[in-house]
């Protein structure tokens, strides 16, 4: 299936700066063009991602940190929110699920995006990030139920922060077998490419002909050009979700 739809507001959550610019990007850009709100959850700072030992840790994570805002900014007005975990070591434990729920019940995301927990096989040459997995995992555990759970984690409630469920996740992944839906980012592939180029420290040279030829294949037999993929969850049926926007508050 093909999707024109573009939600209220949406949330990524992904272990590492620039995790969502080499996958959901486009759909981001497109959807901040239609207004929606966007709001970035990186659990980790990325520091483990720069192979200089005489660059400390605290540096390392400050680079990253800054190259995913600039790379946030290009997309549009988005909120980052930094977890600060160790980068190359994240677990999906109880306290993580606890800080997502804290995040999604602040934020209120109509659509949550994470990557795929199961996925280890990337193809003959690439193997998942084990963050990837620990991150989708917690993302999800966090998203159903409990973020929408009024009886869990009753203290938020004292803070404001009322039980919340998004209406749809979508998962998406460099590789995204299963796929069941395809955005069209004709209009955003540059975008993508420009805030993927934010990240100085991690992207050498011009990843422009790479990301095209990836959304290319993405788009290979639909009637697009260039497309992300994503395999959905409608959690909230679409009769039961407000149908105007601003209903949920």
């Amino acid at each position: 299936m093909t999707d024109s739809y573009i939600p209220e507001s949406a949330m990524v959550i992904a272990a590492h700066p620039d995790d969502v610019e080499f996958t959901c990007a486009g759909t981001l850009a497109l959807w901040a063009r239609g207004g929606a709100r966007l709001c970035y959850v990186l659990c980790t700072s990325g520091e483990a991602g720069i192979d200089d030992l005489a660059v400390p840790r605290e540096q390392a994570a400050a680079t990253r940190e800054a190259e995913q805002r600039a790379a946030a900014a290009v997309v549009g007005e988005v909120d980052v929110v930094f977890l600060r975990l160790p980068d190359g070591l994240l677990e999906p434990t109880l306290d993580l699920r606890k800080r997502l729920v804290r995040e999604i019940r602040r934020f209120r995301p109509e659509v949550l995006i994470c990557g795929d927990p199961e996925l280890i096989w990337m193809g003959p040459a690439f193997l998942n990030h084990p963050d990837h997995r620990a991150a989708a995992r917690a993302a999800l555990e966090a998203a159903w139920p409990a973020a929408g759970q009024v009886s869990l984690f009753r203290e938020m409630a004292g803070e404001g922060l009322r039980a919340h469920r998004p209406r749809k996740i979508y998962i998406t992944g460099w590789v995204q077998p299963g796929a069941d839906l395809w955005v069209d980012i004709g209009e955003t592939l540059e975008v993508k490419i420009e805030a993927l180029k934010a990240h100085q420290s991690q992207v050498s040279g011009d990843p422009g002909a790479f990301i095209r030829n990836w959304a290319a294949g993405n788009a290979q037999g639909k009637e697009m050009g260039y497309a992300e993929a994503f395999r959905t969850v409608t959690l909230v049926p679409d009769d039961v979700w407000p149908k105007t926007r601003g209903e949920r508050s």
